[in-house]
């Protein structure tokens, strides 16, 4: 395959708002979707399992990645997903008028989902084949920037902006305005980026996509033979355990009345405290943690990591416990949770680069590594629905901490690189700069 590395167009007119673009449908997915089903009155086992069953497409992508290679241009599979992604998103507004409305919002979200997974793939390779390395570096800090941007505006905004409409009309005409809002924004931003992003020419033949698929076979084999594989999977997928619970049925516990268990916040509130100062936590914590684990080295931080991972465990159970109304109280616990996990999820993320990727394959391996992580936080999510129904909220967060207890000791027996932790930065760079699949064959 040859890619011309030659942009056409700025990156500061392209790299920004693709990544905007990257950001909105998963939000909208993972994060939005549940505080709009909870508004409408869905249970919250419904809600866990379901929108855990659509997160499904982001644990598999990888496995068809390489067949993206077939298409004429990567600029045209940016556009077309953001594009159906942003159609779908608009046909989910409408679906919430409908009497079946669960049923097709969650159908179409899927197909968002699906979109949105093989835009990611389209996206990142677009910025690969595009930019010098010199430059992939360059703008890296601008690809997180504006994919948390997304953040912001999906938490920090429209879900504020849902609270607001629903104290003035019906739950489901405020989420379909939501919901189109951002069907909007997204197909906008296809429409631009038609316009904006430069053009790769693909010279795959029908030969090379043969290789592409003896490649693939290559690179499941040779991950599932690596030593002590099994046990570092257990591990990856038992370090989501607390994460994909608390991440699904906190905002739930956040919104439910107060008589059921739950703080009673409104839906604006929850915004408020998710969306603004708990994003800049997240961040704070992921910055820190990084720094934390390049000091201390990979083997000694991981036990310390786990930790931090599980402080949003506690905070849960101590809001559970109290029930606090005053909204200080809560919007400083519900930080100092976002940082635990930000400060945490480096430690998976490392695991993932220094233990797993390592090897022939270690573009492809990383991939897979991130599959079984995402892996673990769908499975999770999926069952603390039916878990925090049978045993109601406090003795759900007690639960969910003891959930902790074997990825624990789990760190006595997985094998370890005794590296620190600075390689980071460079695996980092490499695993984004890396060729694909095909080039590794």
């Amino acid at each position: 395959m040859t890619t011309n590395k030659t942009a056409s167009s700025h990156p500061m007119r392209w790299v920004p708002t693709l990544y905007l673009a990257e950001g909105l449908p998963f939000y909208a997915v993972a994060l939005v979707a549940g505080l709009m089903y909870k508004s409408l009155g869905v249970p919250n086992d419904q809600i866990a399992r379901w929108t855990g069953l659509i997160g499904l497409a982001w644990v598999f992508k990888s496995l068809w990645s390489p067949f993206l290679e077939a298409a004429s241009s990567k600029k045209l599979i940016v556009v077309l997903f953001q594009c159906i992604g942003g159609v779908s998103l608009i046909l989910v507004a409408l679906s919430l008028q409908l009497p079946m409305y669960f049923a097709v919002s969650i159908a179409l979200l899927a197909i968002v989902a699906i979109a949105s997974a093989t835009h990611d793939i389209a996206a990142d390779g677009l910025y690969i084949a595009t930019l010098s390395h010199k430059q992939q570096a360059a703008y890296a800090g601008w690809q997180g920037a504006f994919f948390n941007a997304a953040k912001f505006i999906s938490l920090g905004g429209l879900v504020i902006l849902a609270g607001h409409l629903e104290k003035q009309m019906s739950a489901n005409h405020a989420w379909m305005i939501i919901f189109g809002l951002l069907g909007i924004m997204l197909s906008l931003l296809g429409i631009y980026h038609s316009w904006a992003l430069p053009g790769t020419k693909n010279t795959s033949t029908k030969a090379s996509m043969r290789s592409v698929f003896s490649t693939l076979l290559s690179v499941i084999i040779d991950f599932f033979r690596k030593p002590g594989i099994w046990l570092a999977i257990t591990f990856i997928i038992l370090f989501r355990a607390g994460e994909g619970q608390i991440q699904t049925i906190g905002p739930l516990f956040l919104r439910d009345a107060r008589e059921l268990g739950g703080l009673g916040l409104s839906t604006d509130q929850v915004g408020i405290v998710y969306g603004t100062a708990g994003t800049v936590a997240f961040l704070a914590g992921s910055v820190l943690g990084g720094y934390f684990t390049s000091w201390l080295g990979l083997r000694r931080a991981l036990p310390w990591l786990i930790v931090a991972m599980n402080v949003p465990n506690f905070v849960f159970f101590f809001l559970s416990a109290q029930l606090p109304e005053q909204m200080a109280v809560i919007a400083t616990a519900l930080s100092v949770e976002m940082f635990g996990y930000g400060f945490g999820f480096v430690g998976l993320i490392l695991f993932i680069m220094q233990v797993v990727a390592v090897g022939k394959y270690q573009t492809a391996h990383y991939a897979l590594g991130t599959g079984v992580m995402q892996l673990g936080f769908v499975f999770f999510k999926m069952i603390s629905g039916d878990i925090q129904m049978a045993l109601g909220y406090q003795h759900f967060f007690i639960w969910v901490l003891a959930c902790a207890v074997p990825v624990l000791v789990m760190t006595r027996f997985v094998r370890i690189p005794d590296q620190a932790g600075e390689a980071m930065q460079e695996e980092k760079a490499q695993i984004k700069t890396e060729a694909d699949y095909v080039s590794q064959a």
